[in-house]
């Protein structure tokens, strides 16, 4: 519940000009221990936009985990001009302790929207979050990794029908930006229902955290809060050291993305990574069999960029090895 001045939590006041952590309990392990899901609430004195940070909706993909947790050891809401950062993050607390992207009853939270209190221990989650806090914000940032061992260039997804999203995207100015349509279930799906615009940052894979997608999360983030009035400075965009130079035409709106999927089974290894411009037909990768009686070359299908490839080097015929898209202008408003 909010109004001008107040604002209300799982039954918490926290008032304009202070900051509070709101530890809302979802439900309790099987030895009957309490599972709580600490929410911080940072309230600048100056009215505002309400903005959710959150991480971990899936439990294993701790950079975005990390993110939200560096944002608040660094201080950077302590002192906003105007509205409220409501930092979330850990949503998954059960695949967090279990390093898994799902609870333990192995349904996915981010498809599990807007839940049920009497659902299932993923519904009972998402219920949590589509109760007691898409109500009291207006916009959201969701941070993810890619899943199933495979990385993710830092790159902004958002509703391409949504010109608020369209908007935010466009604020953080992640290297990559696309879009991509909203999942039903998912926590962007249910933000929409509220009248709540959320955008996901992808960066890294998941179990293993990733300095550069989270420091590009956090620049963005920043330059997003700018954006809305919250921080008095943006930071500058630039390329990621080590992936990709520093170049004018940063950031990349992309869209007619496509997986290059393998073609036969064995030893893949890959000759070029996420970030990097490919040429249609170029040699991107190799799949070679464990005893040396084939060889297979994996070549881009289109001229684009690989903004997400696959690091097992183990692969089955059809796995998804390269996520490639193509450059293309942002979407038109509409008149």
């Amino acid at each position: 519940m909010t109004t001008d001045d107040v604002l209300v939590i799982d039954d918490i006041v926290i008032p304009p000009g202070s900051y509070k952590t709101v530890e809302i309990q979802v439900a309790r392990l099987l030895s009957g221990t309490l599972i709580h899901m600490p929410v911080h609430v940072f309230r600048s004195a100056n009215p505002g936009p309400t903005l959710l940070l959150s991480g971990g909706l899936h439990g294993d993909e701790v950079n975005g985990i990390e993110v939200v947790r560096r944002m608040i050891s660094l201080g950077i809401f302590e002192d906003i001009q105007c509205g409220t950062v409501v930092a979330l993050p850990i949503i998954n607390v059960y695949g967090f302790l279990f390093f898994s992207r799902e609870v333990p009853d192995g349904k996915d939270v981010n498809r599990s929207f807007p839940g049920s209190s009497n659902g299932s221990l993923a519904a009972q989650v998402a219920h949590t979050l589509a109760t007691k806090i898409l109500p009291v914000v207006d916009m959201g940032i969701d941070f993810h990794t890619g899943g199933a061992s495979r990385t993710n260039y830092p790159q902004i997804r958002y509703d391409p029908l949504d010109p608020n999203a369209v908007d935010m995207a466009k604020a953080f100015q992640a290297p990559i930006s696309m879009g991509s349509g909203l999942i039903s279930g998912s926590l962007r799906a249910c933000g929409q229902a509220h009248g709540v615009p959320i955008i996901v940052y992808e960066g890294g894979e998941s179990l293993r955290l990733d300095e550069q997608a989270i420091k590009e999360a956090i620049r963005g983030t920043k330059r997003f809060m700018h954006h809305v009035g919250m921080l008095p400075k943006s930071p500058k965009v630039h390329g990621i050291k080590g992936r990709e130079k520093a170049s004018p035409k940063l950031p990349r709106h992309i869209a007619g993305n496509s997986w290059v999927r393998a073609e036969a089974s064995g030893l893949f290894s890959f000759e070029r990574a996420s970030g990097q411009a490919v040429r249609e037909g170029e040699l991107i990768g190799r799949i070679r069999n464990p005893y040396d009686s084939y060889t297979v070359k994996i070549f881009s299908p289109m001229d684009g960029f690989i903004i997400g490839h696959n690091n097992i080097p183990l692969v089955h015929r059809g796995d998804a090895l390269f996520h490639i898209g193509k450059e293309s202008p942002w979407p038109e408003p509409e008149s």
